[in-house]
């Protein structure tokens, strides 16, 4: 623990889709006094990412689909590229981002590699996310994907050329953090060579 923070207060100020607090907590500053703060933390759960690509042919599997957030912060179809992801739930990450991958990309995966886990906006979510890579052929492909109806997915499948997927970085094409951090990471790891 931290003997620089004491908690003194925490407020649900939501529980709707997520939950979200208000903290308040005394820091203690260099000069040794006591500072009294309040923050908002944004509580949706642990997450996992993964990048598949196939050497052979030099591509990876993307998804595109609608995410409001983007759409009123002006992104003007709400629509965004991303790599396959979705929250823990009750499963470790190596099982939920097999299991997210079977439903969003159709794509029966049975290994998987770490590669890192990051905060992705720690200023405000506590969501950690876990990073993984795995090769993927036709053959893995067990039926159509697109997301679960239950979950009010619609999830379209995109198999990119890997450069052309990279070089959308920079068009801006592609927005997504973790998608970035993971196309950066294939390039930098020539995963594709």
């Amino acid at each position: 623990m931290n003997d620089k923070v004491k908690i003194s207060k925490t407020e649900i100020l939501s529980d709707n889709w997520y939950t979200l607090r208000k903290v308040t907590f005394d820091y203690l500053q260099k000069d040794g006094s006591w500072q009294t703060q309040s923050r908002e933390a944004y509580d949706r759960g642990n997450g996992a990412t993964i990048l598949l690509y196939n050497k052979a042919q030099k591509t990876i599997i993307l998804t595109r689909q609608f995410r409001l957030p983007t759409f009123v912060n002006g992104n003007p179809t709400g629509m965004l590229i991303e790599a396959c992801a979705g929250l823990l739930d009750k499963n470790n990450p190596e099982d939920c981002i097999k299991k997210e991958t079977e439903e969003e990309t159709g794509y029966k995966i049975s290994h998987v590699q770490k590669i890192y886990e990051a905060y992705m906006s720690p200023g405000s979510v506590t969501e950690i996310v876990y990073f993984f890579v795995a090769e993927y052929s036709k053959e893995m492909q067990v039926n159509s994907g697109g997301g679960l109806a239950e979950e009010q997915e619609n999830i379209e499948v995109l198999e990119l050329d890997f450069e052309t997927a990279y070089h959308q970085i920079s068009t801006g094409e592609i927005k997504d953090g973790k998608t970035i951090m993971l196309l950066q990471y294939a390039k930098i790891n020539n995963l594709l060579c």
